[in-house]
């Protein structure tokens, strides 16, 4: 549960106050945006204060008021010090940030309000839990109307990150693909949604969801939603296409036990992307987009796949398996190949926690994304900056795809080691690409920054709900081109 976020245009009483500091000039003392209960410059150069993002002093006498470094004012640096006055204030009843000193945009507004409520989540199965003593946050503002349309953007965006991380946070014995898909229902309640069960998935010939799946007593399912926003059908049709493993021992290619540990997340590409969907509604934005969430719990027994098993895709496409634990990329190609052959898709984004080559290459902050197209690089690029959800583009080498070729069947799913090529993360991606038709596609490998291991600004330990805020930004600007390019055509 998150605190409720209002705006107000004069401080509340009984709150821990924040009032805002600024770096000073050159090597003087921090400003301090506001008027402090009593004089605080000789605790600015005791602390020897520089008014950087999340640097908070308590004042002296006025133990409730607190002074918080905003930096530069920025949407990075208010997020930073959101979520720093947040967990400082956590066991308080309620926090204000008196800002009314300090400008706010609807970006930095949503960014101080991303970092003051993801940094506020909280996520416990304990029946014994107290509940948390910070439940209301005020931030006050010199003209709360101007900006309530930008903090009802902000809420609807977080809640959907929330509902995210509450996806992959849940245990696995919980969590299996038929739960998931009655979460998807309940999320996404309003809106078009169809779920296709094991029996239909065989009919249609969801090969590689099916072949996953099949290890475990829990059998898969496919959840597709849509929205359709589009004024006069203007704009393009978009699916995001997530990865649902709702728990992945890695099947007969088994893992050893710590990596396992963190395993409940690897259904984060099919949280964020049903998330994003709910954003997208309750944003009302003027685009369409369809969401499949590809589920299925990757067991090893008796009815498992083997490696050396050929399957055959979603439209035909056959697959040798040679390891059992490289099954993000079959039931990916599934939704991939139905949202260019069935779903006639303008441009289609899936979002995985694929290969473990992903975070040695960039940590575990930074997504991977792999594109057939510059444009959209562009526009995801822009968006992730935007957002704070970091991605960096990385090769779809065209020498790889050779590791990719099996004497059995049309691809094999894990590249030829005997070529020694490695980038294990490229060939996944390249194997992907082969199912999207030709058509604008990207792929974002979110295997690190989905899940993080502690505490770090807005991210709390457990599942980060990432892809979501980047996600839902890229969608608000193609929804602001899609409206210049009809007020040309008028």
């Amino acid at each position: 549960m998150l605190p409720a976020l209002a705006l107000a245009g004069a401080v509340p009483g009984a709150a821990v106050v924040a009032l805002p500091t600024r770096p000073g000039d050159g090597d003087g003392p921090p400003r301090v945006l506001g008027q402090p209960p009593v004089e605080v410059a000789a605790l600015l150069e005791r602390e020897k204060a520089k008014g950087e993002a999340g640097e908070i002093l308590t004042v002296p006498v006025e133990d409730r008021v607190l002074l918080l470094g905003t930096g530069d004012g920025g949407p990075a640096a208010l997020r930073k010090a959101g979520a720093a006055i947040a967990r400082r204030a956590k066991q308080q009843e309620s926090l204000a940030l008196d800002l009314r000193r300090l400008t706010l945009t609807d970006d930095s507004l949503l960014a101080l309000a991303e970092g003051l409520l993801l940094g506020s989540y909280g996520f416990t199965l304990k029946p014994s839990a107290e509940p948390r003593p910070l439940t209301r946050i005020t931030v006050v503002v010199a003209k709360p109307d101007a900006l309530k349309a930008g903090l009802d953007r902000a809420l609807a965006v977080i809640r959907a990150v929330a509902s995210a991380r509450d996806l992959v946070n849940t245990p696995p014995l919980q969590k299996n693909p038929v739960w998931l898909a009655a979460q998807a229902r309940t999320l996404l309640k309003g809106l078009d949604v169809t779920v296709r069960d094991d029996a239909q998935l065989r009919d249609e010939g969801w090969g590689g969801v099916v072949a996953v799946g099949m290890g475990s007593s829990r059998p898969p399912r496919v959840v597709e939603a849509s929205v359709d926003n589009r004024v006069g059908g203007v704009g393009p049709h978009v699916v995001l296409v997530g990865k649902g493993i709702t728990f992945d021992t890695g099947g007969i290619s088994i893992k050893p036990n710590d990596s396992m540990l963190t395993m409940k997340m690897d259904m984060g590409g099919a949280a964020a992307v049903l998330a994003t969907l709910r954003a997208v509604a309750d944003l009302k934005l003027p685009v369409k987009v369809t969401a499949i969430a590809c589920a299925a719990e990757n067991m090893p027994s008796g009815s498992a796949q083997r490696p050396g098993d050929v399957i055959t895709q979603y439209g035909g496409t056959t697959v040798e398996v040679l390891n059992t634990d490289a099954e993000g990329r079959l039931v990916l190609a599934d939704g991939i190949a139905y949202a260019d052959q069935v779903l006639d898709a303008d441009v289609i984004v899936d979002v995985a926690t694929l290969t473990g080559a992903m975070p040695v290459a960039l940590g575990k902050k930074i997504a991977g994304l792999f594109t057939n197209d510059d444009t959209l690089s562009g526009q995801l690029e822009k968006a992730a900056e935007a957002s704070g959800e970091r991605l960096w583009r990385m090769p779809l080498t065209p020498d790889y795809r050779r590791a990719l070729e099996s004497e059995t069947a049309d691809l094999r799913n894990i590249g030829d080691a005997r070529l020694k090529l490695n980038g294990g993360s490229i060939t996944a991606a390249l194997f992907l690409q082969e199912f999207a038709g030709g058509r604008r596609w990207a792929h974002l490998d979110i295997a690190g920054p989905a899940w993080s291991g502690g505490d770090d600004e807005e991210l709390t330990k457990g599942g980060t709900g990432y892809g979501v805020r980047l996600l839902t930004r890229w969608l608000e600007q193609l929804s602001a081109t899609s409206a210049r390019k009809r007020a040309r055509a008028s």
